[in-house]
């Protein structure tokens, strides 16, 4: 009932929250610093269902509770107790759907491989589809009962409270959702809108023909996309530019066939937009959460205007790698080397020290959840790459896929997701499942705080000035691949979709084009900040996210809103973590732009993004303090 399509396909489409950074950051097995052969710690997805067959049975009995959920067509004004009863059924379903489809998710992640797992996975949701087809009718009858009559139902009737925010959000969307029997058709449509999604994952995790090299050590190396990811930092330059050479050839090989893919994904959200009589597919985009559309443009003009801090930062890179000049394939290598490895016991305690200002009922959650089988931890053959955590089923903790490697990103990954964990936690202590179910709006802010925390926890330790080099410029990376990276995404994902919306060609060529002319302006390539080679603008054939609709853009956003929250707890700001955790309390009780503004985070304005590129100047002026004293 967002309309209900969006909150459906918003289950099918997978992830509450996920990092692009951490989709590219998984390792094989065989390179995990832990061992050869880490013995794998996994979820216990038995507290979903106990067994295979409970799942058989679980969707052979919800098969016909859909079907039943028909008999409320044409009731839903009859009176507030009809009301009710529908509402109560069809979210009663939904929740019970939601638990099928996450069960059938994670075991599919856990090997791809195995055709049995993804046949489940399709099944759960093609029944969540014909879900959606069957409940299509709820939204334009609830507009033809109006808003007066839905009023007074809810004063009629105490039990329709815990509806009221969804019923008002319904009326809220009049002018945009459709007739029953469209409403329908769109919801029919649901598998196929995935598909260009669904392609695209097991065209590029299980079917693409990646290179293998050899690197100047003597190691042979397969470049995967855990293979490119743990190598495209190479210490040795010649390395990371055959690294970068060869992987990105193996993507451009694929530039039509992606693009493709893309433009289909990008039609079909138009085609969306146009049915429902949006003026774009941003506006129909962010609509559903209530965003302003002020909030993607002023971003984007904020990212422009600190491009300057962003240059100083890479200026820096060049200084600190003691480069001649500065290339695209030299962005991934730490500032500072680190040989500091974090083993899965330490991430947790690290990430219960850092995240102590959030306070004891936090810390209590975190114990919890870490003390549990929630997590599948280290990477395998098979498994899904990067990170993510997923708490759609209401009735049971979250769960949090990981590819732990040792590494500081995985630390830092590791405290990110379990931000999303916690406030999932949260969301379901204070709301019932209707509305315990949070935007993505405010679920990166969640994660990115604590990335923040654990930053300014490692720094505040006594450390050599080696050490806190590391970590600065790991809080300087954070910014450029949270921040500018997203922001340029979110650029490059407006102007594919302007692009279809005016009538012109979209083809893997073209986006090529358009990606390289936003490397060039965001890494300074005309202002001889960084060289730009041609052959690296295939990339944006190798991000997920641009399947989902204007979703990265929220990335940037939260770590600025993040970042804010951060430093009022670190400043001492007494009230800073009770507003934090009554935002995180919410759920989707509220509109997240709202809920944020009136606890002092206007993402409209620029102000958020202002602070976030103050701290990255702060953090460059330590950097350059401790290069000067070495120097001098």
């Amino acid at each position: 009932m967002m309309s209900y399509l969006a909150r459906i396909l918003s289950i099918g489409a997978g992830l509450t929250a996920t990092m692009i950074m951490t989709m590219m950051m998984s390792t094989a097995a065989a390179q995990n610093p832990l061992s050869d052969e880490p013995r794998q710690i996994e979820w216990d997805l038995g507290e979903i269902y106990p067994s295979l067959d409970a799942w058989n049975t679980a969707k052979a009995e919800l098969e016909a509770r859909v079907d039943s959920l028909a008999v409320y067509r044409g009731r839903l004004g009859e009176s507030a107790a009809i009301l009710l009863e529908a509402l109560d059924a069809i979210y009663g379903t939904e929740k019970e759907l939601a638990r099928l489809y996450v069960f059938a998710f994670l075991k599919a992640d856990e090997d791809r491989r195995i055709a049995e797992a993804q046949e489940r996975r399709g099944l759960a949701s093609a029944l969540l589809s014909g879900f959606g087809e069957t409940v299509a009718f709820v939204s334009p009858e609830l507009l033809r009962v109006g808003a007066a009559t839905i009023e007074r139902f809810l004063s009629e009737v105490p039990g329709l409270s815990r509806h009221a925010f969804n019923l008002r959000n319904t009326l809220r969307q009049e002018a945009h959702t459709l007739s029953d029997e469209s409403e329908q058709v769109i919801a029919a449509a649901g598998p196929v809108v995935q598909g260009p999604e669904r392609i695209f994952a097991m065209l590029t995790s299980s079917d693409m023909a990646f290179p293998a090299v050899t690197l100047s050590t003597g190691e042979d190396v397969r470049l995967d996309q855990p293979g490119y990811s743990l190598n495209r930092a190479a210490p040795n330059r010649s390395d990371r530019k055959l690294v970068f050479d060869r992987f990105w050839g193996a993507w451009k090989a694929y530039e039509t066939t992606l693009g493709q893919t893309l433009d289909t994904q990008v039609k079909a959200h138009v085609f969306e937009a146009k049915a429902r009589r949006y003026r774009s597919a941003l506006d129909a985009a962010l609509s559903g959460p209530n965003i302003p559309t002020a909030v993607y443009h002023t971003l984007i003009e904020a990212a422009h205007r600190h491009l300057p801090s962003l240059h100083r930062y890479f200026r820096l890179r060049q200084r600190m790698l003691s480069l001649e000049d500065l290339h695209y394939y030299d962005i991934y290598p730490p500032l500072v080397a680190s040989d500091r490895f974090f083993d899965i016991d330490e991430s947790k305690e690290l990430t219960l020290a850092s995240v102590a200002p959030l306070g004891s009922h936090y810390l209590e959650l975190l114990g919890q959840g870490l003390a549990g089988n929630w997590m599948h931890v280290y990477p395998q053959a098979g498994k899904a790459p990067g990170a993510y955590m997923y708490g759609d089923v209401y009735d049971v903790h979250p769960y949090l896929l990981l590819n732990h490697n040792g590494q500081f990103d995985s630390l830092s990954t590791f405290t990110h997701e379990w931000g999303h964990a916690i406030h999932t936690m949260l969301a379901k202590e204070q709301n019932p499942y209707e509305t315990a179910s949070y935007a993505t709006f405010t679920a990166e802010i969640a994660s990115t705080t604590n990335e923040v925390l654990l930053q300014e926890y490692m720094l505040g330790q006594e450390i050599t000035d080696e050490e806190r080099l590391f970590y600065l410029g790991t809080a300087l990376e954070a910014v450029r691949g949270t921040f500018f990276r997203q922001v340029m995404f979110a650029e490059f994902e407006l102007m594919i979709h302007q692009l279809v919306e005016a009538g012109e060609a979209l083809s893997g060529e073209k986006m090529t084009e358009v990606y390289g002319g936003l490397l060039r302006r965001y890494h300074g390539a005309d202002q001889g900040v960084m060289a730009i080679d041609p052959a690296y603008a295939v990339e944006w054939a190798f991000i997920p996210h641009f399947y989902r609709n204007f979703y990265v853009f929220q990335y940037a956003t939260s770590i600025a809103g993040g970042t804010m929250f951060a430093e009022r707890f670190l400043s001492g700001d007494g009230q800073a973590r009770d507003d934090y955790l009554a935002v995180l309390s919410a759920g989707g009780s509220r509109y997240a732009y709202e809920l944020l503004k009136e606890y002092g985070i206007d993402m409209a304005t620029e102000a958020p993004y202002d602070a976030l590129i103050a701290r990255m100047d702060r953090v460059m002026d330590d950097i350059e303090a401790i290069l000067d004293r070495r120097e001098n």
